[in-house]
């Protein structure tokens, strides 16, 4: 489905951005449309450089105070992701670029993208071979990530189980042995040989 969509997006997103320019350019003119894009791409340029070192300087301070700072790589790869709809011409991403960089709209797009990694990341869980041993994966009342397992809740096989031989049907065996340690490097004339 994503693979449809990207292929959609590359696809759609440049004929609209050129029927958008013609649009724009036959009501205020072609001169004015290029200058209209000149100075778009100016207060970009701008807006990424400003927003870019307040996140530096988040995502160093979070770094400094011993935090994980998701929030503040979220918000660099968006003004990153921003400034690049920023170089493209055209005023549609022009938008959305605006739209992933302005701080007042940041926050919001975080949360989109965030529900929609945390939808993706259940999806491809899913589908893995090894679910049958996490379990059902589901989100929490938030919305983010795994919260555990019906499985888990109710006692039946989970993951941690499975892997320490508790499944049901399956038996602990105690195996009976000696352990020699043997030194890898023997000293010279201790009479051991290779």
């Amino acid at each position: 489905m994503v693979r449809i969509g990207l292929f959609l997006g590359f696809l759609v997103v440049p004929v609209l951005e050129i029927w958008f320019l013609i649009r724009v350019g036959s009501v205020i003119g072609g001169w004015q449309t290029v200058a209209l894009l000149i100075a778009d791409s100016l207060v970009g340029a701008w807006l990424v450089r400003r927003e870019g070192r307040r996140a530096w300087a988040a995502l160093r301070s979070a770094v400094e105070s011993g935090r994980m700072p998701d929030r503040e790589l979220a918000d660099g790869a968006m003004i990153v992701a921003g400034g690049t709809l920023l170089l493209t011409p055209g005023f549609l991403s022009d938008v959305f670029g605006f739209f992933l960089i302005l701080p007042f709209t940041r926050p919001i797009a975080r949360r989109w993208l965030s529900w929609f990694l945390g939808r993706r990341v259940r999806s491809l869980a899913a589908r893995s071979p090894y679910a049958p041993l996490f379990g059902q994966v589901e989100s929490d009342p938030a919305g983010f990530g795994p919260a555990g397992s019906d499985r888990a809740r109710s006692g039946q096989a989970g993951f941690g189980q499975a892997r320490s031989g508790r499944a049901e049907g399956s038996r602990n065996r105690v195996v009976r042995g000696e352990v020699i340690e043997e030194d890898p490097f023997p000293a010279p004339g201790d009479g051991r040989s290779h």
